[in-house]
């Protein structure tokens, strides 16, 4: 879809997906974080958001034009590398405290799925965030939907749901990762102390 478009799905344009990118922003539980991960980044769009709420943001894609288009939207934000990866067979040395998982889970078949949830997992740091937004309607080359992959996330172990934005196209989760001691997500305001 890249050779005949810069931005195949207009995500530039479209409100649907600024919208959406601004609820995911929005929808992070924390107010800025250390090292974050962006698989199946695209063109961009997301990465720049993103990146106002990082210290330091590693975006990859497989396809190399996204690559280069995402680059060349985050060339004046020094804190933000792109690169290209074939996901889930390469994955980033170090931990992260968020990993962005969106629009890309649909793509990958039952054992390609478990093994990337199962690295992003392994890759979080204790109470990191994971952020899994994806389409909710069928299409044929997706194997899932958004509520598909939030059924998936609901019985992987090491997680604990922070938030759960579901609207008739799409759906957001939020999920944490439990501390060492395997305890429950902590809520925004329990983090602060207000509960």
């Amino acid at each position: 879809m890249y050779r005949s478009a810069a931005d195949p799905w207009s995500l530039a344009e479209r409100w649907y997906e600024r919208r959406k990118y601004d609820l995911t922003v929005a929808a992070l539980p924390m107010p800025r974080y250390r090292r974050a991960f962006e698989p199946g980044c695209s063109v961009g769009e997301l990465t720049r958001r993103l990146a106002d709420r990082c210290d330091a943001l590693l975006a990859c894609d497989r396809v190399e034009s996204a690559v280069e288009t995402a680059r060349r939207r985050t060339r004046d934000l020094p804190h933000v590398e792109v690169r290209r990866m074939l996901l889930p067979e390469q994955w980033p040395e170090g931990s992260f405290d968020l990993i962005v998982l969106s629009e890309l889970l649909y793509y990958l078949d039952g054992a390609a799925l478990d093994g990337l949830l199962e690295r992003a997992v392994a890759a979080l740091e204790p109470h990191g965030t994971l952020v899994t937004v994806h389409w909710d309607h069928p299409v044929p080359e997706h194997l899932t939907t958004g509520t598909g992959i939030a059924r998936r996330l609901a019985e992987l172990p090491g997680l604990g749901l922070l938030a759960d934005h579901r609207e008739e196209d799409f759906v957001l989760q939020i999920h944490q990762r439990t501390g060492p001691d395997g305890g429950p997500a902590m809520s925004v305001a329990a983090g602060e102390g207000l509960v």
